[in-house]
């Protein structure tokens, strides 16, 4: 299968064109950049000129393709509502790239928009909490739109996706913990973020691709919940800072956009994803991963 991704030179991208060459697919990757491609190139995929802005240019790839997976996100969490807003125009074009075919396009999502039982980890199979509550549900939303108008669409909601040199948003807290001198958690910090390893999150896409069930979401989720005040205890031991909690009132100014998430409990289960795809999570936890975090 010709399989197009956009976000393909990206930390979970270039993790899943890895393991759809692995299992004798092609892809066409999506890159804007001259440098990227050169790595895109070397990992097997067919680079695909382009940019998100350029929808005539992801069109083109969908054109050229058996399916696609969209992974491609802009992570500037300070203008987090605009990106989601942004990934709902590239949804829409990609999905009506692909009304009336048999072609599957995979949408990238969150796990945390279906967290609308309260205390209770995420399903599947959850009502959705709308983008004017959590703004990354826009993606979902699109894909709903796309599947109106005749594309076959799945879902993969991502946790916290890690490995021993990046963790999801554990990466730009560290990097406002070692700005700020400690290791901070709201409140108790008892509440929890879902976690899975990088190659087990590309393995997932491929069965996903694979099984083309129209209408799946899939929770790429190996850890239903790590409680945020261990995150910040495990980091604390690695960086050599102190570790303390911060008053709900004060989070705002001390964790800035981190803030948005940072104090959520956001458990989520992947029971019937595991059930449906045969999948089975191997890799290292988060906390293990923290523990032999790349301090360079």
């Amino acid at each position: 299968m010709r399989v197009f991704i956009t976000g393909a030179t990206g930390f979970i991208g270039s993790a899943v064109v890895r393991e759809l060459v692995g299992a004798g697919h092609k892809v066409l990757g999506l890159c804007r950049s001259q440098q990227k491609a050169a790595a895109l190139a070397a990992l097997g995929a067919e680079v695909h000129p382009g940019s998100l802005e350029d929808l005539d240019s992801l069109r083109a790839g969908v054109s050229r393709a058996d399916g696609v997976i969209h992974l491609a996100f802009n992570h500037d969490f300070t203008k987090f509502a605009a990106n989601c807003e942004d990934d709902r125009r590239v949804i829409q074009a990609l999905g009506g790239a692909l009304a009336g075919s048999d072609r599957l396009l995979i949408v990238t999502s969150g796990t945390g928009i279906a967290n609308s039982v309260p205390g209770q980890p995420a399903k599947e199979d959850n009502p959705v909490l709308g983008s004017g509550r959590i703004p990354r549900a826009a993606s979902e939303e699109a894909a709903a739109s796309a599947a109106k108008e005749g594309a076959r669409v799945a879902v993969v909601r991502l946790p916290q996706v890690h490995d021993t040199s990046r963790q999801g948003l554990v990466s730009p807290a560290i990097g406002m913990f070692l700005e700020k001198g400690a290791c901070a958690y709201i409140g108790d910090g008892l509440n929890r973020w879902p976690a899975a390893h990088v190659l087990d999150v590309a393995r997932l896409y491929r069965l996903a691709l694979e099984k083309a069930e129209a209408g799946a979401r899939y929770h790429a989720v190996a850890e239903e919940g790590v409680p945020m005040r261990t995150i910040a205890e495990t980091l604390g031991r690695r960086l050599n800072l102190p570790v303390l909690s911060i008053d709900p009132a004060g989070a705002q100014t001390h964790f800035g956009w981190l803030a948005l998430f940072a104090g959520h409990d956001m458990p989520a289960s992947s029971e019937q994803t595991r059930r449906r795809l045969g999948w089975e999570p191997s890799g290292p936890g988060l906390l293990a991963d923290l523990e032999r975090l790349d301090l360079r």
